[in-house]
């Protein structure tokens, strides 16, 4: 009969009550560690202020991957390696020009090329400027309206949202798609509204996507800052005819070997099934990318000094990876998946931090229903540590390509009222970071990989 209540408790996804005692010590031992001894902070000091941006193929880049490994090995884990992997190589080149023409007036705006651009001509592009809100309403103006114009792409975060990734999806086609749609029209450029709640002056960048169009259709494209957007809209209102002055040198080049970063803890009972926790290490070129994600990488690697430092040695075998060219082409998650595939292995779990350093508040779990109520119902032993959102959703962008006959992908959630004020600009600084909000960061990662490894997923 105990057996019989034991398993079905396992199975509903509560703990019976000594399983329930001992999780309880152990996340409090994890919760001490992570906020008395950890190493999170340095290392993303070092990342920041000694490295600084780390875009794909960049020497930054290269830098980290070096830095991380050689922390990752004085942890005295069982395995440290690089795993090749080819990335794109994109350099913005000479700071990017900006103006609109009213006369003989002239107004400058904070720009920025977004990451994958083309570049203008030389001496620049002068153009007259379009207004929009959507993809949809560039493609119902057609290529009379278009063709040879600058389009501006004014379609602001949707402050509506609690939920401010919800805000952030419902706009970003503007970016990723809108120089491609409007290269099709013939159009001369894009000029995009940051992706940001907050007025400020700073352009956020990141990548745009030309798909499969000709060389020729591929057009400049550049963000604005909040405030600038609302300044150009409102001279193109009264000046329908100004025009807009665009200069940007940016420029693509062959592909270049970088590498992910692993480092493994070997599975005491089961060294064949691997759980996954990981963060992407390149950044964009305009901040140090301390949230976006510097901190994802040290939490990830924080997981293993934790473990180390509470003598816990896990069942499964524990894989931390840091993956590299997550911003333009997510070339680290589908290699980590390429090479994972040929060898066959078995990812049982997989854990991404992707969401910036601010205090936790829960996961996003993409599994089935038995494993969210699983994780879900683990709920009373975080609610001490005020962990308490459990949500099913997307887990992250590298985990994403990962296949295994059954899998259970989770992402990190922080609060996210202030990630956007600092994603892809060049305010995402070591200094916009919390020590103790990092390190509750990587406790919690650390308190949820320890109950996966104790107790599996759901298989049936």
């Amino acid at each position: 009969m105990k057996k019989s209540i034991v398993l079905a408790a396992l199975f509903c996804g509560t703990l019976p009550l000594l399983a329930q005692s001992t999780a309880e010590q152990t996340l409090k031992e994890i919760y001490k560690s992570s906020l008395t001894k950890a190493k999170c902070y340095p290392w993303l000091d070092h990342l920041s202020n000694n490295i600084g941006s780390r875009l794909s193929a960049s020497p930054g880049a290269e830098k980290a991957v070096l830095y991380t490994k050689a922390q990752l090995e004085t942890l005295g884990v069982d395995k440290v390696y690089l795993q090749e992997v080819m990335v794109p190589k994109w350099v913005r080149g000479e700071k990017e020009v900006g103006y609109l023409q009213l006369g003989k007036q002239k107004i400058t705006f904070p720009i920025c090329a977004l990451g994958g651009s083309v570049a203008t001509p030389k001496s620049g592009l002068n153009a007259s400027v379009i207004e929009v809100k959507s993809l949809e309403e560039l493609t119902a103006l057609g290529e009379a309206k278009v063709k040879g114009k600058i389009v501006f792409f004014n379609r602001p975060m949707n402050p509506e949202f609690v939920e401010t990734f919800k805000a952030y999806s419902g706009c970003v086609d503007q970016r990723s798609s809108g120089a491609r749609e409007a290269g099709k029209l013939g159009a001369l450029a894009v000029i995009v509204r940051s992706m940001n709640l907050r007025m400020d002056d700073l352009p956020h960048t990141g990548a745009t996507n030309y798909g499969d169009i000709s060389k020729d259709q591929r057009i400049p494209a550049a963000a604005i800052s909040t405030n600038g957007a609302e300044l150009l809209s409102k001279s193109l209102q009264s000046n329908p005819n100004a025009t807009f002055y665009l200069k940007q040198s940016c420029q693509t080049f062959d592909d270049v070997l970088s590498y992910n970063v692993v480092a493994e803890m070997t599975g005491t009972e089961h060294p064949e099934r691997i759980m996954v926790v990981g963060g992407h290490l390149d950044s964009w070129d305009l901040g140090d990318g301390s949230h976006d994600d510097g901190a994802g990488c040290v939490q990830s690697m924080e997981v293993l000094n934790i473990f180390k430092n509470i003598g816990y040695k896990p069942k499964n075998t524990l894989r931390v990876v840091l993956f590299m060219n997550e911003e333009n082409g997510v070339r680290g998650g589908k290699e980590y998946e390429n090479q994972s595939a040929k060898k066959g292995e078995n990812h049982i779990f997989a854990l991404e931090s992707d969401a910036g350093g601010f205090s936790p508040r829960g996961f996003s779990i993409d599994g089935d229903e038995a494993n969210f109520n699983q994780i879900k119902n683990w709920n009373s032993l975080f609610e001490p540590y005020l962990i308490h959102k459990f949500v099913k959703g997307s887990s992250g962008v590298d985990i994403g390509p990962l296949q295994s006959k059954k899998i259970v992908k989770v992402g990190l959630q922080p609060d996210s009222q202030r990630y956007f004020d600092h994603h892809h600009a060049s305010n995402d600084t070591f200094d916009a970071v919390n020590k103790r909000e990092l390190e509750l960061g990587a406790a919690a990662m650390a308190s949820l990989l320890y109950l996966v490894d104790q107790n599996g997923i759901v298989t049936q």
